[in-house]
């Protein structure tokens, strides 16, 4: 039985909002070069242009990259040789989100649902637990912004609507963001399951690294037909025309009830922020 004490999740915690918040990981960087270099509109590049050059200054400053800091999500891979000491890993991981947004005077944009009354600390944090194999415990902090997150959609199609339901589900949903989400975005699609694990399947989706077809090649070319037909909505980075609308589509599967087909659709804006650890 390998030991972790509470400490050293709260220092990783806190490193890891704050790294998300300001460094963009380099697969985002590279499909965004890519998108610039055959968009088609003027207008389109020169806003590509603008978004590379901000997360240079985000970078080289280590400010946000978004004045939108986002509530934090943290998935947790825990292996089951692993002992927490010292505390409870759920407040261990809010206390890491509560000194990160403090040290990096991140915006805090957590409150109560009802009253509207701000937690001050942009805590608490989503987390979601995986037990797994090992002695090893792994944190990925995924700060969501609300701009994307709103844009967001589940329905729980009938199965008789097939492929074709999921391809307008998804398509629909991305229309009806437009230039709300500020694209180009990553359409993360979880398909199967219960309600709330398509849910679950689309948010885990935008965490792939980006640009990297689903294993299974069915989905692949599927993931590919939507990208395309996105594509050719017209609405361009930032809503203002042009060819790049979404700069990946990533789908996941999970086995589904006879009588369902859950389908969620989980839009991440180009600031697709996630950092990992492994302790």
């Amino acid at each position: 039985m390998r030991k972790i004490h509470v400490n050293k999740i709260i220092d990783t915690v806190q490193r890891l909002c704050i790294d998300a918040c300001c460094f963009l990981e380099d697969d985002v960087k590279n499909l965004l070069h890519k998108a610039y270099n055959r968009e088609i509109s003027e207008l389109g590049k020169n806003i590509l242009q603008q978004i590379q050059q901000n997360i240079h200054v985000a970078e080289t400053e280590t400010i946000p990259l978004c004045q939108d800091t986002g509530m934090a999500v943290v998935f947790v891979e825990i292996g089951q040789d692993v002992h927490i000491t010292g505390g409870s890993l759920y407040d261990a991981i809010n206390e890491g989100v509560r000194r990160g947004y403090e040290l990096a005077f991140m915006r805090k944009s957590v409150l109560d649902p009802i009253s509207r009354t701000n937690t001050q600390d942009n805590t608490p944090a989503v987390v979601h637990y995986n037990i797994v194999d090992g002695d090893k415990l792994r944190i990925t902090v995924a700060p969501k912004g609300f701009g994307s997150e709103n844009m967001s959609r589940l329905k729980m199609l009938k199965p008789a609507q097939g492929i074709e339901g999921v391809k307008k589900f998804v398509l629909d949903t991305v229309l009806k963001a437009g230039a709300n989400p500020c694209p180009p975005i990553i359409v993360g699609v979880g398909i199967g399951g219960t309600m709330e694990k398509a849910a679950l399947l689309a948010k885990q989706a935008i965490l792939r690294k980006a640009g990297t077809p689903s294993k299974n090649p069915n989905i692949a070319q599927l993931e590919k037909e939507l990208l395309d037909l996105i594509n050719m909505s017209g609405i361009g980075p930032q809503g203002l025309g042009g060819t790049t609308t979404a700069l990946a589509v990533h789908i996941e599967t999970f086995p589904t009830h006879i009588a369902g087909l859950p389908v969620a659709v989980n839009i991440q804006c180009h600031v697709a922020r996630h950092k990992q650890a492994i302790l």
